[in-house]
């Protein structure tokens, strides 16, 4: 049965994508951004459509409408656009997580978090199950995302627990493909920057740290599960993909699949509060939701240098003087 949905952070990279798949599903989509770090050219080719709805609107400021369900996806999301206002980004996490709870009790809609892998930390466990309860710095720079996300969480579950608000939890591990914001800071994103460019790709440390990459295709897939799932589960789960590769062999992938004539320079201090590992155990995913990741890594990058290759960089808006 066609459904009217709320997505907020809509015009972001994995938003901008689920506001499509939802459409393709024939529900009404209402997607509620600021582009603070979205682009509207994100969701350009959707504003024509009848059953979509665009709003320009800040999270942290109360907002209202007659949904059936909420993805609630609104956050920056990359060190650089979070660190570059700490205070502005811990205020989208809890406020805008209590007013889009607050409209999920108000007209009795079930509401997704987007939350994050980062509410692991640093893990002292590898892989990460959702049992872990995580090695997080709570005064670090890192800590208005990770901690805020985490904050987030607490009040997902207060809400169900007090309202019987119908909820759902996804941890969401590192992701890429098209749409990705290419000064996003990411390392998927200034990698590829840098291949295409054929300038030195610089990475920090000595590029051993490991990470794992799951392709927008799969995440959105996993989320829409999760959705439709029965309302016993709320996860939280982990939606993400648990092969590892370490840094190092990211870059040698990025080189080789584009062509680049790019050299690969390692030593740069690592940020603080890095981790130096990172990649789930889907045990519950597989199980609940009958999903695993079904992109391998050079098959998605191929996908995403292919659409780097068509955007003209210089006009695309930076949100942020840090890049």
């Amino acid at each position: 049965m066609p459904k009217r949905i709320l997505v907020t952070g809509g015009a972001g990279f994995l938003g901008s994508h689920l506001c499509e798949r939802l459409l393709e599903g024939g529900h009404e989509v209402i997607c509620l951004d600021n582009l603070f770090t979205s682009q509207r050219s994100n969701i350009e080719h959707l504003l024509g459509q009848p059953r979509f709805e665009f709003a320009r609107h800040d999270v942290t400021s109360p907002f209202s409408f007659e949904v059936d369900e909420i993805y609630n996806l609104a956050c920056p999301a990359a060190p650089g656009h979070y660190q570059y206002n700490p205070i502005r980004t811990i205020k989208t996490s809890f406020i805008g997580t209590m007013h889009a709870l607050g409209l999920a009790k108000r007209v009795g809609a079930k509401i997704l978090q987007a939350s994050t892998s980062e509410v692991y930390g640093d893990p002292d466990i590898h892989p990460q199950p959702e049992s872990y309860r995580g090695c997080v710095n709570p005064i670090g720079p890192r800590a208005c995302y990770d901690e805020g996300k985490r904050a987030a969480e607490t009040l997902m579950f207060d809400y169900h627990r007090m309202h019987k608000v119908k909820i759902k939890v996804a941890r969401i591990f590192n992701t890429y493909g098209p749409r990705m914001h290419p000064y996003d800071g990411r390392v998927v994103s200034n990698f590829i920057r840098q291949a295409l460019a054929n300038e030195t790709i610089t990475m920090y440390g000595d590029g051993m740290q490991t990470r794992s990459f799951c392709y927008r295709d799969d995440l959105i897939e996993a989320m829409i599960r999760l959705m439709n799932t029965n309302d016993t589960i709320t996860g939280p789960i982990n939606i993400g993909n648990p092969d590892e590769f370490t840094i190092l062999d990211l870059a040698k992938k990025v080189v080789a699949i584009s062509g680049s004539k790019s050299k690969i320079e390692t030593g740069r201090p690592l940020p603080a509060d890095d981790p130096k590992q990172r990649c789930p155990n889907i045990t519950i995913a597989k199980r609940e939701l009958g999903w695993e990741p079904a992109i391998k890594l050079d098959v998605g990058l191929k996908k995403t240098i292919d659409w780097f290759r068509t955007v003209d960089l210089s006009s695309v808006r930076a949100p942020t003087p840090n890049y």
